[in-house]
């Protein structure tokens, strides 16, 4: 299921414009924009909205995508940095990030209803940084510090979990027992970058386990990979995405890491400088994970209007994967907050 409607590959402009201008090209990434999860998040701010009415709070931007954000609002949707700032009584969604458990401790005592649309793979490393803590292992977390993903994670046992930023990073880590030390990850990360951190974990702890499965998501680690297939051959890279988007940030490292010769990231095509295109004759063309494909196609329509007509697909792999809908959004959440803040019945 997708929230916004997007033209498929085959509506790129393609054909019919003067050649002029030589072997011009786009090489179109795929995948790119909108994953599993990102998807499932913004359903589910549109679902709720549908079933219970505005407003809807949302702790946090639902998704790190500036359009979607500003979409939602028009819909209803009220966007707070902190629980505390939602009226009791009334409905909270935690974003695609996570949240730690004294987030759910803040709403229970504010008399919230909740709706966790925390994607499946960010909760699949809350729940390892559980189980081994549980175990009394130091958990080193490779991440970026803020970052509300480690925010939240780092939430499920800051006593035992140590935030490596990095391969620079590696040097401060200290742990108890370096014997007994796991590395987990957060989950939008260059994938590159994150096996030179684990790398230097290892020099200098031999026994460092890993974790059961690879944590970077598969969407994350697809759309790098396209973006490394298509690097090479560009002069200048697009990728869609917002600043404060971690996944689409690293495509742009990436691109330039793969040979781009220049990369830029923009929120919308009006943001692309004229200038980026003297001397291009491949331009490659991206977007994060948070990204409605419509602003890609909106791009290439920027593109073509410059005598870049002709676009190729260039496919890393195909994605399938779907994941369900919260199962809050199966509950009378309104009758939920307004029974919280009534109370006990004869209290």
């Amino acid at each position: 299921m997708t929230s916004t409607p997007s033209p498929s590959p085959a509506a790129a402009p393609s054909g019919d414009a003067t050649r002029s201008s030589g072997d011009r090209r786009v090489l179109l990434a795929n995948p790119r924009g909108y994953c599993a999860g990102v998807d499932r998040a913004v359903v589910a701010v549109e679902k709720a909205l549908e079933q219970y009415g505005a407003p809807v709070y949302v702790r946090h931007e639902i998704v790190h995508n500036k359009h979607v954000v500003k979409t939602l609002e028009k819909k209803g949707a009220i966007f707070v940095d902190e629980t505390q700032e939602v009226p009791e009584g009334n409905i909270v969604i935690f974003s695609a990030h996570g949240v730690a458990p004294v987030v759910h401790e803040e709403a229970e005592r504010g008399k919230l209803a909740t709706i966790d649309a925390t994607c499946p793979l960010v909760t699949k490393v809350h729940k390892e940084a559980v189980r081994f803590a549980k175990e009394d292992y130091d958990i080193l977390l490779i991440g970026h510090e803020g970052h509300e993903e480690v925010v939240g994670t780092s939430g499920e046992a800051p006593e035992h979990i140590t935030l490596v930023d990095g391969p620079a990073d590696v040097a401060n880590v200290e742990v108890r027992d370096p014997e007994k030390v796991v590395w987990l990850s957060q989950t939008t990360l260059s994938v590159d970058e994150t096996m030179e951190t684990v790398g230097a974990l290892k020099e200098r702890f031999p026994a460092l386990v890993s974790p059961p499965s690879d944590d970077i998501c598969y969407a994350t680690q697809n759309r790098q990979t396209a973006v490394k297939k298509m690097g090479a051959e560009s002069d200048l890279v697009i990728v869609v995405g917002s600043k404060n988007s971690s996944n689409s940030v690293r495509l742009v490292e990436v691109a330039l890491g793969a040979g781009a010769k220049d990369a830029h990231l923009v929120d919308y095509a009006e943001e692309i400088d004229e200038a980026w295109l003297e001397g291009v004759r491949t331009v490659g063309v991206t977007s994060g994970a948070s990204v409605p494909d419509v602003l890609v196609h909106d791009v290439l329509a920027w593109l073509a209007r410059r005598d870049f007509n002709d676009v190729e697909t260039v496919t890393a792999a195909e994605e399938s994967i779907h994941f369900s809908l919260p199962k809050e959004l199966r509950r009378d959440l309104r009758a939920e907050a307004a029974a919280a803040v009534a109370g006990p019945t004869g209290a």
